[in-house]
């Protein structure tokens, strides 16, 4: 039998023979010991898993895979992106003996080998081999103090100590690179599932997502809740990532409605329709100007305090019809609109009542009036079909619009 073969097969053995016995009964240094002891050990068996596979690419071959890390995950129902960071791993140990043997020894742990071998390997191509050397000992050394979260920042900043000369050019380039990355890969992306719930996930720059976390932690903050709104539906303390989800709730229902950002003349604002008896009655529900609802009583208690604009069906709080007063439409009837559209009026098009220009259907130049009956809703490319003049525009009985081009 192999060697290795046979430690692992002693590991297991080993494993076994302690499986059923109970940590909550040993004593306080005898955890401390076993805690460190097993990390020691799990570094030093990732290092030896590591290796083997490194050097298994003939496994790959023999099976017809791309590698070992593919034959690995599907034999051990690990995904490929864990099997493949262990490749990696075990491709670092080999062009760093130095770190490899810190591994192997229980030195070091795993993260941190990936860090150091991440940043010696991140040196540009002009630093020569002393100096690359001289950073993966340092590194080494610092990783008696540091874990691998600091040692990845002090990775970044390696050549201001063991060669100050570049170090400073050398972290501009390399923080410059790291915020075009980060500009180029921002997305968000919403989901509403249609039960009450809208999940989501994003991806921004780091001081973005600090920035916000810094927001978040203020108003989850405990000194700014009772006892009675720290606890969840159970009695129990809210965990964190509770107190965050109510924090972000609190910040988007709270946003200074001054501030909200305008688009095509409206704030972004959510409208809320109801009529005068749903306004006052307990049990009645609210649409939005997206279609979705709403219980009355939410929309209420939105429109006192968030970005939310009640319009109340059957009251006459606004003049909504300029006539030749104005040439532009005003917010109240740009909201009007938005109700009485939902969206781009022209048939086929999705384009939401945000994202359109109002349209006069007799233009104002000539003598057309600005009110909302000659009014309309159109998204920028229909809008400038509108105003094309090899295009015809008809409006149909439903006050939906096509275009054909003139012959």
């Amino acid at each position: 039998m192999h060697p290795i073969i046979g430690c692992a097969a002693d590991l297991q053995a080993a494993l076994k023979s302690v499986a059923s016995i109970e940590p909550t009964f040993m004593a306080v240094t005898e955890k401390e010991s076993a805690l460190v002891a097993l990390a020691e050990a799990r570094s030093q068996l990732d290092a030896l898993s590591a290796r083997v596979l490194s050097a298994s690419d003939d496994l790959g071959e023999q099976h017809g895979l791309r590698d070992a890390a593919a034959w690995l995950a599907m034999q051990t129902r690990a995904t490929q992106r864990e099997a493949r960071r262990d490749l990696a791993l075990g491709r670092t140990l080999e062009q760093h003996p130095a770190v490899a043997t810190a591994l192997t020894s229980g030195e070091l742990r795993t993260e941190q080998a990936r860090v150091i071998g991440e940043a010696v390997d991140a040196l540009p191509s002009h630093i020569d081999a002393e100096t690359r050397g001289l950073a993966e000992t340092t590194m080494l050394q610092l990783a008696g103090q540091h874990d691998a979260r600091d040692l990845r920042q002090i990775g970044k900043r390696i050549l201001d100590v063991v060669a100050p000369e570049v170090g400073e050019c050398q972290e501009e380039s390399v923080l410059a690179a790291e915020e075009a990355r980060s500009a180029a890969g921002v997305e968000l992306t919403m989901v509403d599932d249609g039960k009450g719930r809208c999940h989501g996930r994003f991806t921004v720059p780091s001081h973005v997502g600090a920035m916000l976390k810094r927001h978040l932690l203020a108003l989850a903050n405990p000194a700014r809740h009772t006892e009675a709104g720290l606890r969840d539906e159970s009695g129990d303390w809210k965990p964190l990532r509770r107190r965050l989800g109510d924090a972000f709730v609190e910040y988007v229902e709270r946003y200074p409605i001054a501030a909200t950002p305008q688009t095509a003349g409206v704030n972004a604002t959510v409208v809320v329709t109801m009529t005068l008896e749903q306004l006052l009655t307990e049990h009645a529900t609210a649409v939005l100007d997206d279609g979705s609802r709403m219980s009355a009583g939410q929309a209420r208690r939105l429109a006192c305090e968030a970005g939310i604009i009640p319009a109340v069906l059957g009251t006459s709080s606004q003049t909504l019809d300029l006539g030749r007063t104005a040439r532009l439409f005003t917010k109240a009837q740009r909201i009007a609109l938005g109700l009485r559209d939902g969206g781009c009026t022209a048939k086929g098009c999705e384009t939401s009542a945000s994202g359109c220009h109002a349209h006069h259907d007799d233009p104002w130049s000539r003598l057309g009036l600005t009110d909302l009956t000659n009014g309309r809703l159109l998204c920028p490319r229909h809008h400038r079909l509108a105003h094309d003049s090899r295009y015809a525009m008809t409006i149909h009985a439903d006050n939906k619009v096509t275009f054909a081009r003139r012959t």
